[in-house]
């Protein structure tokens, strides 16, 4: 394989950049030519395709986002717009594709594949909702940016004797929540894969009440209900102080993470290593510090799972 091309898609992740870096530097180590897709998939389409060299991707790894822009795409969904991104890299000469990002982008890749086109993903995303791969990349800069705002929160939490309930990302896992609240000593974290009854959350902040315990920091997965109407009930029903505090976008930004940075050049040399033994239709990603690589169809056939284990060691420690 002479020539190959990258390119991100869906939502932003902090390492990105990285795993860009890697997969174009990795293609020049092997004597081939990368070129950049810029804006996903739509960009694929109406042929926004540059060469790219070292150059291209230096003092790059420490920034968040992506240099090649991201988009959705509708018309990609269907069998001309598809057809029309593979005919625009083969013009090119171009026999190789590395997509990154999450489920939908994937789906994305393995039509693509499914149509003869070499295709290999890297799993880019804050959420790691995505199975066949311990953590997706951007997860840990996006962890660590919720832990920077619990901290603060606290802090006021502190001085005004509140309650804080924040709302962090995850529509349907709630990964971030549950390392985010484990990590920053939250009293009562809520999830969208288990169910939660107000009750007991409010119980254990008035058990806190009785110990003395003046501030509480309460986090809420966005897909489990607006934060907004946690903090409501618990004024109605309880009559106790509390704030609001909605994170959004400021997690999927900022520069990447040590971890992120390390992931995402791993993910992209093992991404571009197996285009060049001539497979496709795979998902790079790591297990127990190991890069694998696990077919498209065992990622969309299996479902990515919360942690349980931690959910409860979560519930204990925030007595």
């Amino acid at each position: 394989m002479q020539k190959i091309a990258v390119l991100t898609s869906g939502g932003d992740a902090p390492g990105m950049n990285a795993a860009v870096r890697a997969v174009v530097r990795r293609g020049i180590s092997h004597g081939m030519e990368v070129y950049g897709v810029y804006h996903g998939y739509e960009g694929l389409m109406l042929g926004q395709i540059e060469p790219m060299n070292a150059g291209s991707v230096g003092d790059i790894i420490q920034r968040g986002g992506t240099i090649l822009y991201s988009s959705r795409s509708e018309e990609f969904k269907t069998e001309a717009g598809q057809q029309k991104g593979i005919d625009n890299l083969r013009e090119r000469g171009i026999e190789g594709l590395v997509v990154i990002g999450g489920d939908g982008s994937f789906r994305g890749a393995q039509k693509l594949s499914d149509k003869g086109f070499a295709t290999i993903g890297i799993p880019g995303t804050i959420d790691n909702d995505i199975s066949g791969t311990e953590v997706t990349l951007g997860f840990d800069t996006a962890v660590n940016t919720v832990i920077e705002a619990i901290d603060k929160i606290r802090d006021t939490a502190t001085s005004h004797e509140r309650i804080f309930v924040i709302e962090v990302m995850g529509r349907h896992c709630g990964d971030i929540a549950l390392w985010a609240g484990l990590s920053g000593g939250a009293e009562s974290i809520l999830l969208p894969e288990v169910d939660f009854e107000i009750t007991d959350v409010i119980s254990r902040l008035l058990e806190g009440n009785k110990r003395g315990k003046k501030h509480s920091i309460i986090i809420v997965a966005e897909g489990v209900c607006p934060a907004s109407e946690i903090a409501q009930k618990i004024k109605e029903e309880a009559g106790l102080d509390t704030r609001v505090t909605v994170l959004g976008h400021v997690q999927r930004g900022g520069s990447p993470s040590a971890f992120d940075r390390m992931l995402g050049s791993r993910l992209g040399a093992k991404a571009v290593d197996l285009l060049r033994d001539g497979q496709s239709g795979k998902m790079v990603g790591i297990q127990r510090n190991r890069i694998t690589a696990v077919d498209f169809a065992d990622v969309f056939g299996s479902k990515h799972d919360i942690d349980l284990d931690m959910y409860e060691l979560s519930k204990t420690l925030s007595i």
